[in-house]
């Protein structure tokens, strides 16, 4: 008999772990995400999670409690009667109840090499902090925060210049394929659980806006990642003097560049800048309410006197 799963996720991340589910035979019963939010541009227009419209296509019935502490929800998911609840970037912390309900317990997908990048910002901070590899991980939920025993982990190289949205991509695919594996294994009961170690906690505090400003006296390869890190959201950013007015500009891309200057100088007509230590070419920009355009073309309606 398949297993009666409860999917629980929010955002594009966990669209595919959630359509790999379905496509290979599981039962899922119901999915849990969170509430419609206001989108537009006047914000007037609820818009459902990507998890949200994804459940709808296959006909499954949707919740959106906006907390899972009353006994009300609690009561509710019992109801299910599951198996196993499987929980990919859901943005609700799972209460105690929740976590017993599912006759096999609750089980994450969650983008780092546990227990190094716990919370709610892995991808981002990997790169930001210039790590060479992460991985998605399949562990067993507790009331912890990422701290439950691992079942599974599939490794994924960062390459120097790969952005956070193109690891999420990666990981979102390669967490599809090893979650259908766990729960295979679940199924035969031949999952084996690995307690994380104790030595190399770190913690993916969320990005906060106030971050994305670039600050040139930094090393090149620190804001080399930066960029990378946090592109496409909130993205890098900094202030240019654009045809003698002075404008905010997104940086969407860059390269490292064996250069030195006083920090903020541009160095070339390529938009190479002087920082810290070394130097960045400016490879991809965005100036405000426009589209993103690499160097040569930003520059041919755009003459850069200053970055600052």
């Amino acid at each position: 008999m398949s297993l009666r799963v409860v999917f629980m996720g929010t955002p594009e991340f966990s669209v595919p772990m959630l359509t790999a589910i379905i496509g290979h035979g599981y039962e899922v019963v119901a999915v849990y995400s969170q509430p419609p939010r206001p989108a537009g541009r006047r914000g007037l227009e609820l818009t459902k999670s990507p998890v949200h419209e994804k459940a709808e296509q296959f006909g499954i019935p949707v919740f959106t409690p906006k907390s899972l502490r009353n006994a009300e929800e609690q009561e509710n998911f019992r109801s299910l009667d599951a198996d196993v609840a499987i929980v990919v970037a859901y943005g609700l912390i799972l209460p105690t109840e929740i976590l017993e309900a599912p006759r096999l317990g609750c089980y994450n997908g969650h983008a780092s090499i546990l227990p190094r990048w716990r919370g709610a910002a892995p991808i981002q901070r990997a790169i930001m902090a210039g790590d060479e590899e992460t991985a998605i991980m399949i562990m067993k939920m507790d009331e912890g925060l990422d701290t439950g025993p691992v079942a599974m982990m599939e490794t994924v190289a960062i390459t120097p210049n790969m952005t956070s949205g193109e690891l999420h991509d990666k990981l979102s695919l390669t967490g599809a394929d090893l979650m259908v594996r766990a729960l295979g294994a679940l199924e035969r009961e031949s999952l084996t659980l690995v307690d994380q170690p104790e030595e190399g906690v770190t913690y993916a505090a969320k990005i906060d806006k106030s971050e994305a400003r670039i600050n040139w006296d930094e090393p090149a390869h620190k804001i080399h990642n930066l960029i990378r890190g946090i592109n496409p959201f909130p993205g890098a950013w900094c202030e240019m003097e654009i045809n003698g007015k002075r404008e905010r500009v997104k940086i969407l891309r860059s390269e490292l560049v064996d250069a030195s200057g006083l920090a903020s100088t541009i160095l070339d007509d390529q938009l190479t800048i002087a920082c810290g230590v070394r130097a960045l070419r400016l490879v991809q920009l965005q100036r405000s309410g426009g589209k993103p355009m690499f160097a040569d073309e930003f520059l041919r309606g755009a003459v850069v006197n200053k970055v600052l």
